[in-house]
């Protein structure tokens, strides 16, 4: 199976991948004969991975595997949320896988699960063989059953949420530094846009808590008793993913927070400058209109000249002296 496709090559879609294991080798999928053929065999186990746009169908495909039309309908929607749902003995979840380049993307990924086959849908922009569980031969993992490769899957797209989170933790850290060195409308924009993410990314993950958690206190015939404590480990990494989820979001909030009280601070920094400034202003333009007005007598009998300058400098002393005052209360 090639992990990594010519890129000049113009695909086909849907795209089809897959493994089947027959009991004696492995050997890959990469069209509906392949399917078909491998699924003639009564012991062959198999996971096929289909790569469709939205507006591509899939049908061709759950034709073979003979799935439910509620499962199909699901698939062909491409707008669930993340569950897990038994209709008649066959197991459909849908997860997602998340990715961060400046901004949280998501992917939904379908996984069916039947007694002997696999099947994992999704669009373009997410590559199962990418994760490292399934790097070198993935055949390893089919040959415990299609529980397990479930089981692979899911853990790798789990794990491929604390990237994401460490790079937007790395980002809150860094708008707090902005915060507190001198807070910028972008500032802001970034928080709230932050704020949004992580909200798309707890609708996302939250729900697939009850997932494993189902898969993990129930009994399912689909999944094997001795792979469950699998399936528990992914439930555990959940919960902490759900933490880490919930405090980026406290620390998002209380950053906010911080912003709007350094910009009050800021505002009432200037607002007393402006006060002390008004102060020696408003008092020099007191003195300079009463001597304007009424001349003060010739300014003090000085017959103005040496007089205007007598008052001119006690002015600006004055203003001198207040500033120095208002200085020292740290008002300008």
């Amino acid at each position: 199976m090639d992990a990594n496709p010519d890129p000049e090559a113009v695909p086909t879609w849907p795209r089809i991948r897959g493994l089947a294991w027959t009991g004696e080798r492995t050997r890959t999928v990469e069209s509906r004969e392949d399917l078909a053929a491998a699924l003639a065999d009564p012991e062959a186990r198999v996971w096929v991975d289909v790569t469709a746009p939205e507006h591509v169908a899939v049908t061709a495909v759950t034709d073979i595997l003979h799935l439910h039309p509620l499962i199909v309908e699901d698939i062909a929607e491409r707008n669930q949320r993340a569950k897990v749902e038994d209709v008649e003995g066959t197991l459909h979840m849908v997860m997602f896988a998340i990715a961060y380049e400046g901004q949280v993307t998501e992917t939904e990924i379908d996984l069916v699960l039947d007694r002997r086959s696999l099947l994992t849908v999704h669009e373009p922009g997410w590559d199962p063989l990418s994760l490292p569980q399934l790097r070198g031969d993935p055949g390893h993992l089919l040959r415990r059953g299609a529980d397990f490769m479930l089981y692979a899957l899911s853990d790798g797209i789990v794990d491929g949420y604390f990237p994401v989170l460490d790079a937007i933790e790395d980002e809150i850290d860094g708008l707090q530094d902005d915060v507190i060195r001198r807070p910028t409308p972008w500032t802001l924009e970034r928080l709230f846009a932050l704020k949004r993410e992580l909200i798309g990314l707890r609708r996302a993950i939250s729900p697939a808590r009850e997932i494993f958690n189902q898969l993990t206190n129930r009994d399912h015939s689909l999944v094997a008793p001795e792979h469950v404590i699998y399936f528990r480990d992914v439930y555990d990494h959940l919960i902490r993913v759900s933490d880490e989820v919930d405090n980026d979001r406290e620390l998002v909030a209380g950053t906010l927070e911080v912003y709007l009280s350094t910009v009050n601070n800021n505002l009432s920094v200037i607002m007393k400058r402006l006060t002390g400034v008004t102060v020696i202003i408003a008092g020099m333009g007191a003195v300079a209109g009463i001597f304007g007005m009424s001349e003060a007598g010739l300014a003090l009998k000085g017959e103005e000249a040496s007089g205007f300058w007598l008052v001119t400098g006690l002015v600006v002393l004055g203003a001198a002296m207040t500033a120095w005052f208002l200085r020292r209360i740290d008002w300008i």
